[in-house]
């Protein structure tokens, strides 16, 4: 029986805090530790019931007089694009992929920092050093891994390894149903291509290539500008209290 109680996961209960989302509601958070060897078998069940990962804690919102966080997944073999989404992945076909291990380097860090200081100065994450960067990518119990997006054609500059420009990144997880999108991050000088939603595009066609069913987007939060294009990608499944419901429009 100690057995058990020591294999079983412990919750616990954040303090309130203004929320980073929905201006003047504060927020609160249920999470557990995620180490050890059960930890990708436990980040499997958590992310069914709604939970996302940071590093080694797995979180889910607990507020207790708001409901606008949605846990939303792509069913991606009915993904279908709209017109908007194929111009997007036309205009980035000079554009490739690359999932790789789960290790950080300076080129992805200043990538982030550009990210961050153009388009979230103000934001928990804006203090982040590299050491803070290396350890949200490496501190993982779980299958992590990079999916870096490079540009390619004539006359770019080439970093020591023979690959072009660097202009996103996505820390992701490997599910056993699916994908999930931990963080991802572009280059500000290439928000006209629509990276963030290209980024997107691509784990839904390498959640479909891998066989598996989902890709998961994280929270979709009602009434918040950073959180509306999630749900954009339709038809898509949100968690409610009685399961996944299917969205179509």
């Amino acid at each position: 029986m100690s057995i058990e109680i020591r294999d079983s996961p412990q919750f616990y209960l954040t303090a309130p805090s203004p929320c980073p989302y929905l201006k003047g509601r504060q927020e609160r958070k249920v999470f557990t530790h995620l180490i050890g060897e059960r930890a990708a078998r436990l980040n499997d069940v958590l992310s069914h019931g709604g939970f996302r990962r940071s590093q080694t804690i797995a979180y889910r919102p607990a507020c207790e007089n708001c409901k606008a966080c949605v846990s939303v997944r792509v069913p991606v073999a009915d993904f279908v694009r709209s017109k908007s989404f194929r111009r997007t992945w036309t205009d980035n076909q000079d554009v490739v992929s690359d999932m790789r291990s789960a290790t950080p380097t300076s080129e992805q860090y200043s990538t982030f920092r550009a990210y961050l200081d153009l388009r979230h100065a103000d934001g928990g994450m804006a203090d982040m050093t590299v050491l803070d960067y290396a350890m949200m990518v490496e501190d993982t119990h779980v299958n992590t891994r990079l999916v870096e997006y490079r540009l390619t054609g004539k006359n770019l500059p080439l970093n020591r390894q023979g690959e072009g420009p660097l202009i996103g990144v996505s820390l992701t997880d490997i599910l056993a149903d699916g994908l999930s999108m931990v963080y991802s991050f572009y280059e500000p000088e290439m928000a006209e291509r629509s990276v963030g939603t290209y980024m997107i595009l691509d784990h839904i066609e390498r959640t479909k290539t891998m066989g598996l069913p989902y890709l998961y987007l994280g929270y979709w939060v009602e009434g918040s500008r950073k959180m509306a294009y999630k749900g954009r990608f339709l038809p898509q499944e949100r968690l409610g209290p009685n399961g996944w419901d299917r969205v179509e429009k």
